[in-house]
């Protein structure tokens, strides 16, 4: 591991913490539910600037792409991070951040703490897009799967009536569930390139492995491409729209990690 690994992995790790700790207050009313200090927004900058060089150096340690499963859930983590930096201007993007930072922090703890598979691979064109998109599909669904378990949090808060805290705290219930449907539209969109991606570029690899995620991948297209339908032309939302969607999400970590898992093929994300 770099010398410069483990001080700006700690350096992260404690950026995040405390900005993710900072929006829980928000999220829980012990602070008031104000635009961040510059303070809180520099940290989350320098969090997600160390988080990219430290992917960087250990992603490329061998100068052949590394992409066993903590790299790609950290990398994945560092993406919905810079997502929601990207669009913080919106409230219901900034409550996810009591969520996401702490998971970010999380990952970082256990890329420099957890032993890693040593081997890299050398990745063509298609199989570099296929990686690129699958990560983006994961970061923006993930995003989706946060944000609906927040809605389902408001959702069930409204519904005892408990009008204090949390619901205080969030946006209205519309404009959360319109970001979460903007979040699986693009999802859906990222998803449909890495699963055409993977099977133009990648599926001739490793057959097994592939297959089983190839196909898991199409049950997930399925689920949220089912809720995006409902939607539009049958009004689905609310409860209905959580459930949809955290069932798409848990299916879509088995894509990854379940067929990982049980196949027990070589960490990489294709």
């Amino acid at each position: 591991m770099t010398t410069l690994v483990l001080p700006l992995a700690l350096l992260a790790i404690l950026l995040y913490a405390l900005s993710g700790g900072w929006q829980l207050l928000v999220l829980m009313r012990q602070i008031p539910s104000i635009e961040r200090p510059p303070l809180v927004q520099a940290a989350i900058g320098v969090a997600i600037v160390l988080h990219a060089v430290v992917l960087y150096l250990l992603l490329n340690a061998t100068g052949e792409l590394r992409l066993g499963a903590l790299e790609f859930t950290s990398l994945i983590c560092w993406c919905m991070g810079l997502i929601v930096k990207a669009f913080s201007r919106y409230s219901a993007m900034r409550a996810l951040t009591g969520i996401l930072f702490p998971l970010s922090a999380l990952s970082l703890v256990a890329l420099i703490g957890l032993p890693k598979q040593p081997a890299g691979l050398p990745l063509s064109a298609g199989e570099l897009a296929h990686v690129i998109t699958s990560v983006l599909a994961y970061a923006l669904l993930g995003l989706a799967a946060l944000q609906a378990l927040l809605l389902a949090i408001q959702g069930r808060a409204l519904k005892m009536r408990r009008l204090r805290g949390i619901v205080e705290a969030l946006p209205a219930l519309t404009r959360m569930e319109r970001v979460l449907f903007d979040l699986i539209t693009m999802g859906m969109i990222l998803l449909t390139l890495s699963i055409v991606s993977g099977l133009l570029f990648v599926f001739h690899v490793r057959d097994l492995y592939l297959s089983a995620k190839a196909l898991l991948a199409l049950m997930t297209w399925l689920i949220f491409g089912t809720l995006l339908w409902g939607h539009r032309y049958r009004g689905w939302r609310g409860r209905r729209a959580v459930r949809w969607t955290l069932g798409g999400s848990v299916l879509l970590l088995l894509t990854y990690y379940g067929s990982h898992l049980l196949l027990s093929a070589p960490a990489t994300a294709v």
